[in-house]
């Protein structure tokens, strides 16, 4: 589904990532964790085109996306739920959800039933149903990081990448954004997960990946990383 291989990336004279490779399987959860700085984020970046690699390859179904432009991996089926969530404030609930259908709108995507599918966004995310005529920037955090991951699957995509869905909300809305990845999980929608809770990360994805320093330092089944005395000590600690 989405492999990357040997990658390279970074900001102008700094170096992020040195030659990381990973896989995630079609219909599968996969985790990326790792300390704050180690390059998570950046990978995330660079898999959407947000940022250009400079070595390596990244392919989605067979098909080479490194070098592309955003809009163009956006149309072969990779959705990106960015941190800091980025929803467009003054436009309302439903118009963000119809935006993240737009290459479906656009015949640059099968366009499928995007009105069925918006239903089914404001059924997993019912606060958005309640808000779904509110403008986006009157929302709350943790409803605005709703926003970001029902847009991103507004796609129907191939892969979603969620970058740190739980970042800044209070303990109950993390609890409950990740049921909403595991109703998505069970809905069998393949996802990329970069989490600063590595437990509840492990907890619900099927393989994960440890990065430090702009490197993958350990990989293997999530159950597995879960009992890993190295993982355990220096991620698990504080995560729940």
């Amino acid at each position: 589904m989405l492999t990357i291989k040997n990658l390279e990336a970074g900001y102008g004279k700094v170096h992020v990532l040195h030659g990381i490779s990973l896989e995630v399987p079609k219909g599968k959860v996969v985790t990326l964790i790792g300390s704050n700085g180690a390059g998570k984020t950046t990978t995330m970046r660079a898999i959407s085109g947000m940022i250009a690699p400079t070595a390596g390859e990244i392919t989605l179904n067979g098909e080479r996306i490194d070098g592309m432009e955003s809009f163009s991996i956006a149309k072969r089926g990779l959705a990106h739920s960015p941190e800091g969530r980025r929803v467009f404030a003054t436009m309302t609930v439903t118009d963000n959800l119809v935006l993240g259908a737009f290459p479906r709108l656009t015949g640059s995507r099968p366009k499928g039933d995007v009105a069925g599918d918006l239903d089914r966004a404001m059924d997993l995310f019912p606060r958005l149903k309640e808000r779904r005529n509110q403008l986006a920037g009157t929302l709350s955090g943790g409803e605005q990081q709703m926003l970001a991951m029902a847009r991103a699957v507004m796609l129907n995509p191939e892969v979603v990448l969620l970058d740190e869905p739980s970042m800044g909300l209070a303990p109950i809305l993390v609890e409950e954004v990740f049921k909403i990845i595991e109703n998505l999980k069970s809905q069998g929608v393949t996802m990329l997960l970069v989490e600063q809770f590595a437990a509840a990360a492990l907890n619900v994805a099927d393989y994960g990946y440890v990065m430090e320093n702009g490197r993958i330092s350990v990989h293997g089944e999530a159950s597995k990383l879960k009992n890993d005395p190295a993982v355990k000590a220096a991620y698990l600690g504080g995560s729940h």
